[in-house]
């Protein structure tokens, strides 16, 4: 029988433990969209002004990126493409489950069942709301997982900055607990102007950062690339951002439903010593680190310094084949450039159609990656550029930044 299970494992076959992904766009109520994820004009709202712009690109995904019962249950969830008919697809939740080892290797396999990361596009014209995202221990009590995530700005997709290309992070070394609780108080009762509390950091192309969870962040105006720990946990301290109201429900969505009165509690959700830690940008800022490669390519470190996710930017110059080998599977994007991967073309898309295929996602089998993956850049002219994320089974601890 030619059943969606036995056309998987074919394709996985025939292509050689590669798998070729749809895009999976999420639309968000709040903010304005920063229209750089290469979408139709048309498609922006898509799905009808009621669910608001799509503003995020879920990549690897086996989470659905919904916040309400609107939102449609596959909403976020990638889908590995059979065949060029886009309707000939499953979801890559399932091909893990069904590839198994043959997919994500034993050690994610036995540890956690499923591929337990993803990353994303997420494209917002101006600042996001000051929040934190619940530790490990935090998120148990809700029956969720904390979630620690990084953060980087590839050039290609960054020619405008949005209108603030500027990041919180945290607070003041010298921020008290008490500044921070009449600050919460206020949540209903006007602007508390939390950031007032905080540090900013102009952003950098090409650079990122990385966020532990429990730390208070504004995400600027980049479009940023985020790989990140499979959850969704969240605390909004800021009530209002860039004049639009967060409301109350924002701040207290993942508290136990007895604590969602407790000032106190919400408190504990903070990291007090990462938040006000007066070298915050040494432990968390992310420059580029060059990996040595052979000269038929160019490989840095983009994400790393945790326990949880890495990854790398690879690049190949025009003309050239390279060979690459990582120790883990992963999940990759192409961020400029043509060429092919394995034995699928690939190319950067300029502009795209909701519900449309394109062939710049892929996802590597653990085995492949550690053979090696022959990448060919087909033009003569530009760079191939490729972002590759990793779970815990490929990291890299070197936090020294410059």
């Amino acid at each position: 029988m030619n059943t969606p299970e036995s056309r998987l494992k074919a394709v996985f076959e025939e292509k050689q433990g590669i798998l070729r992904l749809i895009p999976a766009f999420v639309r968000r109520k709040y903010s304005k969209p920063g229209r750089r994820l290469r979408l139709h004009p048309d498609d922006c709202y898509g799905a009808g002004i009621h669910r608001g712009a799509v503003k995020v690109r879920y990549l690897s995904s086996v989470i659905p990126g919904g916040s309400d019962s609107s939102v449609p249950a596959d909403e976020g969830l990638s889908y590995v493409a059979l065949s060029d008919d886009p309707a000939d697809r499953i979801l890559f939740r399932d091909a893990v489950q069904i590839l198994g080892v043959d997919l994500i290797g034993e050690v994610l396999w036995t540890t956690y069942g499923t591929f337990p990361m993803h990353a994303k596009f997420f494209d917002f014209d101006g600042p996001l709301f000051h929040h934190l995202h619940l530790d490990f221990k935090a998120a148990e009590r809700v029956g969720k997982l904390g979630k620690p995530e990084g953060y980087f700005f590839p050039i290609q997709y960054n020619s405008y900055e949005g209108s603030f290309p500027y990041s919180f992070f945290g607070f003041s070394p010298d921020a008290t607990r008490n500044e921070v609780r009449r600050r919460l108080e206020l949540y209903l009762k006007g602007d508390n102007r939390i950031t007032e509390l905080s540090r900013a950091y102009r952003l950098e192309p090409e650079t990122g950062w990385f966020t532990p969870p429990g730390v208070l962040h504004a995400p600027g105006s980049f479009l940023t690339y985020e790989p990140q720990w499979n959850s969704g946990v969240t605390s909004v301290y800021e009530n209002v951002t860039d004049g639009e109201v967060n409301p109350y429900d924002m701040l207290v969505n993942d508290c136990p439903a007895d604590r969602k009165q407790d000032l106190d509690y919400i408190l504990s959700l903070l990291d007090w010593e990462k938040n006000t830690d007066p070298q915050y940008r040494k432990h968390n800022f992310r420059p580029k680190i060059m990996i040595p490669s052979p000269d038929t390519y160019e490989e840095s470190w983009i994400m790393y310094g945790n326990n949880y996710i890495s990854a790398k930017q690879l690049t190949v110059p025009p003309g050239g084949t390279a060979i690459v080998k990582d120790g883990a599977a992963y999940g990759c994007v192409l961020v400029q450039g043509h060429g092919t991967l394995g034995r699928y073309p690939c190319e950067t898309p300029w502009m795209i159609r909701l519900g449309q295929l394109t062939a710049d996602e892929f996802f590597v089998s653990r085995r492949v990656a550690v053979e090696g993956v022959v990448v060919t850049n087909n033009s003569h002219i530009e760079p191939l550029v490729m972002l590759k994320h990793f779970g815990p089974d490929n990291l890299f601890h070197n936090t020294t930044s410059s």
